[in-house]
């Protein structure tokens, strides 16, 4: 095990020491003895920009094999024995990573980073036809209950596939189609296990009241016999030119409680400059109820119930500034779209006030002590700016260079691009009652076809 860097003061004292095991697994360790609980927190560098076509959501599903089981921890075990110690756990999956985080009593740290590494190390002797059917149905399922069942549910899918042109590696979101999940093979997840659950693909980090010594020396026993993985290719160039240069847009007619017009801006990439700058400018924008938009559609106008825009960061690809206005009663979108131009064309010109760059840098400080205020939070902090960045204690730093940012660079980053031909629009319109009707008629054969197939299926 080698150790590449020392503790280095950070801001408000928050210290990381980095560490290599021989099998290239990257190791970041944070005391913080305020209480006794401990996160562990595991990055992939793996997410859906790494799939290929027609095998999309894999990232997604495999993310779910991970919890059906090792060697040692069988079925569902893995949660059984975290939750039995006192201790939470998840896994989520992005573009750009899957990860997996557990807080722990600090007493229970070692069952933590033991059941990470069985899994890291021995998924595969456990993955078998009925494992990968289990999960095959809960992620589709997982896909009816949260896209395609709700109100606005493909919104994002839809605005992505806008965004990103066909064969993009960010074309596509992490939940997958449902055909590519139906078409994906035991032996695909067996493959993309190979390939990109390996030691020198991942990111280790422990927060909380640790013995940093005793933590590396278990991290040693149990993950240092893992070996790692030569397999993987670079992910797909996602660069893009800086604007779209026209603008896209799509009517979705459904079946949704208000209009809606929801955007997506192309904006810089995740580590820049230009994007902390993008970010400042959208929290101004759109970033909470004294925002600008808010008051003028919400308060001014009355011509919307919600209005808001954020900055989804990605590193890979440029980062899309997400607006989402929900329409008041029997108001038309084209009202609310003139509302929002005049607010971002003036806001280009004239920029961001004294006290509204004041307002947004404190709000985003917020948001990022927030973050590191917990164990789990900067356990998942630190994993982040070392997979995508490559330096750990980025994310001690990072507030300094929001707060760094000049008011005349927010205006510049909107003026550049926060314009109509740099957006991909989508626009909801409800259905009659009358199409409602029709609507339901119809699902209901579908779904009624669909399981006449499935039952048909089974019986061969």
């Amino acid at each position: 095990m080698g150790d590449t860097a020392t503790a280095r003061a950070a801001s408000g004292g928050l210290t990381a020491t980095e560490h290599r095991l021989a099998n290239g697994l990257r190791v970041v360790l944070s005391e913080d003895h305020l209480t006794p609980v401990a996160a562990v927190c595991l990055w992939y560098d793996v997410g859906s920009r790494h799939e290929v076509k027609g095998r999309t959501g894999l990232a997604h599903l495999f993310e779910h094999l991970m919890f059906q089981g090792s060697a040692q921890v069988k079925g569902n075990g893995h949660f059984e024995l975290v939750q039995g110690a006192g201790g939470s756990l998840n896994g989520t999956t992005s573009f750009e990573r899957t990860n997996y985080f557990e807080t722990m009593p600090a007493h229970q740290l070692e069952l933590a980073l033991w059941l990470e590494a069985d899994r890291m190390g021995t998924l595969l002797t456990a993955l078998d036809d009925e494992s990968m059917e289990n999960q095959r149905d809960v992620v589709k399922n997982e896909r009816r209950q949260r896209y395609d069942n709700v109100p606005y549910g493909t919104a994002f899918e839809k605005l992505t596939a806008l965004a990103y042109p066909e064969g993009h590696p960010y074309h596509h979101t992490p939940i997958g189609s449902m055909a590519d999940l139906d078409a994906a093979t035991l032996e695909d997840a067996r493959q993309f296990f190979r390939t990109y659950y390996a030691p020198n693909n991942a990111v280790l980090s422990v927060v909380g009241d640790i013995d940093p010594e005793q933590t590396l020396a278990w991290i040693e026993k149990y993950f240092g016999s893992i070996p790692g993985h030569d397999g993987k290719q670079p992910p797909r160039d996602g660069s893009l030119p800086d604007t779209i240069g026209t603008e896209l847009r799509e009517v979705v007619r459904e079946e949704v409680p208000a209009r809606a017009l929801m955007a997506a801006y192309r904006l810089p990439e995740d580590g820049t400059r230009a994007a902390d700058a993008a970010d400042v400018a959208l929290t101004v924008l759109g970033g909470g109820e004294s925002s600008r938009l808010y008051n003028r559609l919400v308060r001014r106008d009355r011509s919307a119930v919600a209005a808001g825009f954020g900055l989804l960061r990605l590193a890979g690809a440029p980062s899309l500034g997400w607006l989402d206005v929900k329409a008041s009663g029997d108001v038309e979108i084209p009202a609310i779209e003139d509302a929002v131009d005049d607010e971002l064309a003036r806001f280009a010109a004239e920029g961001p006030t004294a006290e509204e760059m004041e307002r947004a840098q404190a709000q985003l400080e917020r948001e990022w002590l927030d973050r590191l205020g917990t164990v789990a939070g900067r356990a998942d902090e630190l994993c982040r700016y070392a997979v995508l960045f490559g330096d750990p204690q980025l994310a001690l730093s990072a507030v300094g260079r929001v707060l760094d940012v000049t008011a005349d660079e927010v205006r510049q980053a909107a003026a550049e691009r926060l314009r109509p031909d740099n957006r991909a629009v989508l626009v909801y319109e409800p259905l009659t009652p009358e199409e409602a009707e029709h609507a339901e008629h119809a699902e209901h054969a579908e779904n009624t076809d669909a399981a006449t197939g499935e039952e048909a299926a089974a019986s061969e």
